[in-house]
């Protein structure tokens, strides 16, 4: 009984302890103040608030000890079943669930004690300035003693109130955590992952749950919500060094601050015009596809629901059947409505479509346009929370040769292109990107492999076969981020059917691995806007981007160097224990999961300490631990250096432990001539730098493979920045004699 008191103790924060007693404190004065020093006070302005915000301290003491318990019990069960790749193990796993919703329902019960808290205080604070006003005296109160007499009353009285409008306030900025997570998980890798699953996939749930998405609360086996979770928890499993959320931003924010100026772009070669006017021509398509609030919402800010709704046609609703039908439409067909109206084409131009989608779907439409004698598709990027779960699945899976049919048996490939694919198998690609194309194919052909003996077709079939329609017109699918990303995919199945295809996939996000990327580059074109982060997000890039943190946390003076040392450990044993787990594996289950954590050299530990404590070391290696010395860098006691020796790096692709990511097709990016002003990262989004001119060049896609940190680099993905960008291309070469814009249209 003795051990276990001690070690719940030895557990508990020490802003739980502060806080136990501050309650209690609380109560206790609260029970001095009513029956000490105003006894003969009944139901008063003083009695009343006080022994309410002592009751409610009270409760806030009972509520931190049951917290405290499921705490407890939910950290003993991740630690039980850390690991979810078996079926024996979906016992553990629910019952792992269940005591962590348990947990936290105690620890939001918490919060509610904390709230009526802050609302008891606030009463109390009233009641007592009415107190002092009248000098500490009430008519009901009969303290029987002069005023001075009642001034130590009073300054008990304030120092209560102090502390009751403190400690709620102090329990907001602390967190519901009685217990320390660490004193029960300690450096162990894969217990902090599974921590961190259960934290996102509850958290993902409920987020969709509050959206009107109620069946993934009820969703009890593995699916794509747990999938995301569990990418997730990979990506935070530092927290195992003892490293805080906080200080990873700090490196973020340092990275920022010390990035180098923009590369030099005179060795590239200019994109051709011809490729920047039809890009420009169909950008309109992909964008338009956005018919939810979202794209208002970013063009419009405070008159955003009046936009949507004009363009929905919600004043219009007598043309409702004028409008073509769409699957998963509202009743006035506004989603078809806000599509025509946006790209300005006629109703019979909008052939069929699909909004409302599952996880793993995408929206889509399919217009015919006579004037430019082609049929375009246009998938919408990400608006919906399915849309998120869909980029969430990062992780690569395997690409069937059916996916590949376009590049394997089309005879518009050269065989060299074909040698290099057939050869370099299996191929990989985005699972949730892969997944979503797969279904929109099914969606627009179905299984051809099963018509064609039955002698029937897919919908694109009956509009571009032999004597329809549409006979000799060209095939192009636009999208927008993930929409561009899944016409990619598309393409690559499509392009054997339709050899007049071309894709368009504006701020795309790396889809595919390199042979692939490059093998379609005929017929995909890949559109980046200057520094936008999509189309540089992977798995890859982010586990390269928390090694660059690191990198600017010890380039700066004023770094502690042991939490370097910290991070450095923790990433290595990552990156270790993923690197023999996926050797050992089948290639088709490659996953980015980290292995339990072992105990490092003491070494380690011996260097972090020795320079932490001022010992007998280098000061160009303390302040600098990626100081240029060959002995330092090659040192067995260096965790910073063996770290980076196992990270991803661009140079040199996978590193033999994941499939690296690309993006399609060829690559334009659009680069302002303007340099961006520095500021800091947290003030870019109040800052929209007016670019005069930019230029268009094509660019290797390795230059993509890491994320770029700065202040526009989330602003600098809305699509309507690209059609902006586009546009100034083409005007600045009319500006040198080239045709005028307008006639591309």
């Amino acid at each position: 009984m003795a051990m276990w008191v001690s070690s719940t103790v030895n557990s508990l924060r020490i802003s739980t302890i502060m806080l136990g007693f501050s309650n209690l404190a609380v109560v206790i004065v609260g029970g001095v103040l009513l029956f000490l020093v105003f006894p003969g006070c009944e139901l008063n302005r003083i009695t009343i608030p006080v022994a309410m915000v002592s009751l409610a301290a009270a409760f806030k003491i009972f509520a931190m000890f049951k917290s405290g318990i499921a705490q407890k019990a939910t950290a003993l069960s991740v630690i039980d079943s850390p690991l979810d790749s078996s079926a024996i193990d979906s016992i553990n796993r629910l019952q792992r669930r269940m005591r962590y919703k348990t947990w936290l329902w105690w620890s939001r019960f918490a919060l509610v004690i904390t709230l009526l808290q802050i609302l008891t205080a606030i009463y109390l604070v009233f009641n007592v300035a009415k107190y002092i006003s009248h000098d500490g005296t009430s008519s009901e109160c009969q303290p029987g003693t002069a005023s001075n007499g009642n001034k130590w009353k009073t300054k008990l009285l304030i120092s209560f109130v102090i502390a009751v409008c403190t400690i709620p306030l102090i329990h907001i900025f602390v967190g519901p955590a009685v217990l320390r997570w660490r004193s029960f998980y300690q450096t162990q890798d894969d217990v902090w992952k599974a921590h961190y699953q259960e934290v996102f996939d509850h958290g993902i749930r409920e987020a969709l749950c509050c959206l009107g998405r109620v069946k993934y609360m009820r969703v009890s086996k593995e699916d794509e919500v747990y999938s995301v979770a569990r990418l997730l928890g990979d990506l935070v499993a530092y927290r195992a060094s003892g490293t805080g959320h906080l200080e990873l931003l700090a490196g973020l924010a340092l990275l920022q601050r010390h990035s180098k100026s923009p590369k030099s772009h005179d060795g590239l070669v200019e994109a051709p015009r011809e490729m920047i006017q039809e890009a420009f021509a169909f950008h309109e398509f992909a964008e338009a596809a956005y018919t939810g609030p979202l794209l208002d919402f970013g063009r419009h800010t405070v008159f955003f629901p009046c936009a949507w709704l004009y363009r929905q046609g919600i004043l219009t609703p007598w043309t409702r059947n004028r409008r073509p039908s769409l699957s998963g439409d509202n009743w006035w067909r506004g989603h078809a409505a806000a599509f025509l109206k946006y790209s300005n084409l006629p109703p019979e131009a909008l052939r069929c479509g699909r909004v409302c989608q599952e996880k793993c779907e995408a929206a889509y439409f399919v217009v015919v346009l006579r004037h430019l004698r082609s049929v375009v598709i246009s998938v919408r990027g990400t608006e919906t929370p399915e849309d998120l779960i869909t980029d969430g699945l990062g992780r690569e899976c395997l690409l069937s040769r059916e996916d590949l049919d376009g590049l394997i048996n089309s005879s518009h490939i050269c065989s060299d292109v074909k040698r290099s694919v057939e050869s370099s198998f299996p191929h990989y690609g985005h699972s949730g990107i892969v997944e979503a194309a797969r279904d929109l194919y099914m969606q627009l052909e179905g299984n051809l492999a099963n018509n064609e003996s039955e002698g029937s077709s897919g919908f694109l079939s009956s509009l571009l076969g032999a004597g329809c329609e549409c006979d000799g017109y060209s095939l192009r699918i636009v999208g927008h981020s993930l929409g561009g990303a899944i016409a990619a995919l598309l393409g690559l199945r499509l392009y054997r059917q339709y050899p007049a295809l071309h894709v368009y996939a504006y701020g795309p996000l790396p889809c595919v691995d390199l042979v692939i990327a490059e093998a379609c580059s005929e017929f995909v074109t890949s559109i980046v806007h200057n520094n936008e982060f999509s189309a540089r997000l992977s798995v890859g890039s982010v586990l390269r981007l928390r090694a660059a943190a690191i990198v600017a946390l010890a380039q700066d003076s004023k770094t502690d160097t042991a939490l370097i040392f910290r991070l450095a450990r923790q990433f290595l044993c990552v990156s270790k224990n993923q690197r023999g787990k996926i050797e050992a594996s089948d290639p088709s289950e490659l996953h980015s999961a980290a292995s339990t954590v072992d105990e490092l050299d003491h070494k380690v530990w011996k260097e972090s300490d020795r320079t932490n404590s001022g010992g007998d070391t280098d000061d160009d290696n303390i302040e600098n631990p990626f100081y240029d010395n060959t002995s330092v860098i090659n040192s067995l006691d260096d965790p910073v250096s063996q770290f980076l020796e196992t990270v991803p790096r661009s140079e040199n692709g996978s590193a033999g432990e994941r499939a690296e990511m690309f993006l399609p097709g060829l690559v334009i990016h659009m680069v302002p001539q303007q340099r961006n002003i520095s500021m800091p990262l947290w003030k870019g989004w109040r800052f929209q730098e007016r670019v005069r001119n930019y230029k268009a060049y094509l660019a290797n896609r390795d230059v993509f493979k890491d994320i770029v940190v700065s202040p526009n680099m989330f602003f600098d993905h809305l699509p309507w920045r690209c059609h902006n960008a586009m546009k100034k291309v083409l005007e600045s070469q009319n500006d040198e004699g080239m045709l005028d814009v307008s006639q591309i249209m």
